[in-house]
């Protein structure tokens, strides 16, 4: 897989898929820009090198209709105020209009492209939408980590249309990502909380062949009981004491988690343990955070949830690691191939 720098960019059309599917409040406004701030390296490379950036992304599920509170307006007045810089911004993805537009565009200026799901060819993986979008651009960049999981037009089809690399953020997932899968330092830890043990039972088989124990949450823990489901290293896994569905963890349990924490070296952590959204039950999940951040351990932090919650309190930055991806991170650490990457080659 190639990665940006190894291509000259300089007065060529750079097609940047990003990932800006970033939460909204009820006005409509940007609840947490952490995916938007997480792509300016890259765009800051490239207005660096001299390229005419182009850039596309999804927001929420639009179902291949245009929705009015889903248009990207406020994503490119997010983008120009951390970069200080103008954002052209068109009304759709792809069409003669927006040819034009990527023809004019000048070296180290921004554009903007619309929704991709306001075209429902986008999730369908449709080759002829692939097609219209590499007519706006000269290379493609994947820098959204985020969507490599899904067999999209603009993530699947498009990056074999053209010359194609990673960008500087997804290069920068799979380097930490690997480390943790491939070159762990020991002892390592992976903390998996949340419910849904049916998405996550595969990930915790293949991430438990390279941790010496795995933490998992009351919920999963209630639910493998309750499918009678079995897993490969059954010896490392770590659940809470006491009530499996309380809505937070016990002392006892912070206690033994703690422990398994200081001694870490390398350590994932997906998922909050508890009704977390709660005040009243967040400090098992803060506990955990806090352990983390203190350990000096090499850590990795990811999923929407998780991320969520340590951004609310603070703590980006105490963690090795924040990765865009919840539902990709599981897969990849999970040994899964994903579109995004495979069509990098």
């Amino acid at each position: 897989m190639k990665t940006l720098k190894e291509f000259n960019v300089a007065d060529k059309r750079v097609l940047v898929r990003c990932d800006f599917n970033v939460p909204l409040d009820e006005k409509g406004n940007i609840s947490d820009d952490f995916r938007i701030r997480q792509t300016l390296p890259t765009i800051k490379y490239l207005i660096e090198q001299k390229a005419k950036i182009i850039l596309m992304c999804h927001l929420g599920e639009p179902k291949g209709q245009v929705v009015p509170e889903l248009k990207l307006d406020k994503v490119a007045e997010k983008i120009a105020e951390y970069l200080n810089c103008p954002i052209a911004k068109e009304d759709d993805c792809v069409g003669l209009e927006v040819e034009e537009q990527s023809k004019k565009l000048k070296a180290g200026h921004i554009l903007l492209l619309e929704n991709l799901r306001f075209h429902k060819e986008e999730t369908d993986n449709d080759p002829a939408f692939a097609k219209k979008l590499s007519f706006l651009g000269d290379i493609y960049v994947n820098d959204a980590f985020g969507v490599c999981h899904r067999a999209n037009a603009s993530v699947a089809l498009l990056p074999k249309l053209l010359p194609s690399c990673a960008g500087l953020l997804l290069e920068k997932e799979i380097v930490s990502l690997d480390r943790v899968m491939k070159s762990p330092e020991k002892p390592m830890l992976a903390i998996i909380g949340g419910a849904k043990v049916e998405t996550k039972a595969k990930f915790i088989d293949n991430i438990s062949a390279a941790a010496d124990f795995v933490i998992i949450s009351g919920l999963i823990a209630k639910e493998v009981a309750e499918k009678n489901i079995e897993f490969k290293f059954p010896e490392k896994i770590v659940k809470p004491v006491g009530d499996l569905g309380a809505l937070d963890i016990t002392d006892e349990s912070i206690k033994i988690f703690q422990e398994k924490i200081s001694q870490a070296k390398t350590i994932l952590w997906n998922g909050p343990f508890g009704k977390y959204e709660d005040k009243l039950y967040e400090k098992g999940t803060l506990a955990i955070a806090e352990a983390i951040a203190g350990s000096g351990a090499f850590s990795v932090v990811g999923g929407g949830e998780t991320v969520e919650f340590v951004t609310k309190k603070g703590m980006i930055d105490k963690f090795s690691h924040v990765s865009t991806g919840g539902g990709a991170m599981l897969a990849y650490l999970g040994g899964e191939k994903l579109p995004g990457m495979e069509a990098l080659g």
